[in-house]
């Protein structure tokens, strides 16, 4: 961090800053520059403002140093049981909002992965707006995503709302961190104590700062094993549920090494948006996209409305293909 130090200030002054701070655990460098003292201060300390000495305080620290490319120049591959993402692949995860019985999510999975999808996903705890919404059904919900796992072979992810449940989620690959917890920073930090993958959705409201500063957390207890999400933010427009933000996908993949994956159906909250939305990811860089997928969506239990069929799905797939195609070449 770098104090610029007011001209005209005492030298007395300006040796008892720099003792302080060195009293305080801090490596501190004074140097000039045009006339100006400045402190170089190792470290990161919210002292420097309070001093009156001080002009100006200029933050020069890399704060995500886990998940920041500036350090980490090679973009991370995640290798989820052969699955890869972040590989230069555009990897689809499919599935429903919820798991809603047995019939339905083993014939959702076999549409889906014939359609060219790479995981699966569903919701069995699902965190809803209202309390009187359709909440998941429960543990019950992760074992049917385990039965359909065991049917097709695909890698499975669900959300996980509380750390208290962990033990349901041991079949479950990779957990999934909602809009709403992308700052539950318990949360995250117990995650990054576990050895699970973990998909980091962007919060409603939240920058890209904040959305790798949570990465970062759980990254810190010792779990590198991130993927982040962008599922659209809360704007002043109100055309869409959520206005996709298709430049976050850029910026990510320019300050981090972590995949990057889109989440077209929340940001749509309309299935005929999906489609297109998924495009725009993909030709903007992203490594993959999770879709909701449901063979009914009319009589879906949850976010029916989003969810396209496997027939619009298998359509995604294969359009993508050719955008990430004319991309590369270009």
């Amino acid at each position: 961090m770098i104090a610029i130090i007011r001209k005209g200030t005492e030298e007395e002054k300006i040796i008892s800053v720099s003792d302080m701070l060195a009293e305080s655990g801090f490596t501190v460098n004074r140097f000039k520059n045009d006339g100006t003292d400045i402190l170089s201060v190792e470290g990161e300390t919210d002292m420097l403002a309070c001093f009156d000495i001080v002009e100006k305080v200029i933050d020069v620290r890399e704060r995500c140093r886990l998940s920041s490319r500036a350090d980490h120049p090679d973009s991370t591959v995640i290798d989820i049981g052969g699955v890869k993402i972040g590989d230069g692949s555009f990897a689809f995860i499919a599935g429903p909002c919820s798991v809603e019985s047995e019939e339905q999510i083993i014939t959702i999975a076999r549409a889906v992965k014939n359609a060219g999808a790479v995981m699966l996903r569903g919701g069995a705890f699902k965190p809803r707006t209202s309390p009187y919404s359709f909440q998941g059904i429960g543990e019950q919900g992760l074992k049917l995503l385990s039965a359909a796992k065991k049917e097709t072979g695909l890698p499975t992810v669900s959300e996980i709302t509380d750390i208290s449940l962990i033990e349901y989620y041991e079949d479950v690959d990779m957990l999934q961190v909602g809009a709403r917890n992308m700052q539950n920073f318990e949360l995250l930090r117990e995650l990054g104590k576990t050895d699970k993958y973990i998909l980091l959705k962007r919060g409603f409201s939240a920058t890209v700062d904040e959305l790798l500063m949570s990465a970062e957390y759980i990254m810190a207890g010792g779990n590198s094993k991130v993927i982040l999400c962008e599922r659209g933010i809360r704007t002043f427009e109100n055309s869409a549920r959520n206005t996709f933000d298709v430049s976050s996908i850029a910026v990510l993949k320019n300050r981090t090494h972590l995949p990057v994956i889109a989440d077209p159906s929340h940001a749509a909250g309309l299935a005929s948006f999906v489609r297109p939305l998924t495009f725009a990811a993909c030709a903007a860089g992203a490594d993959g996209a999770m879709i909701e997928v449901h063979n009914d969506p009319v009589h879906a239990l949850c976010d029916g409305i989003q969810a396209i069929t496997p027939e619009e799905f298998e359509s995604a797939v294969r359009v993508s293909a050719n955008i990430r195609k004319a991309v590369s070449e270009g």
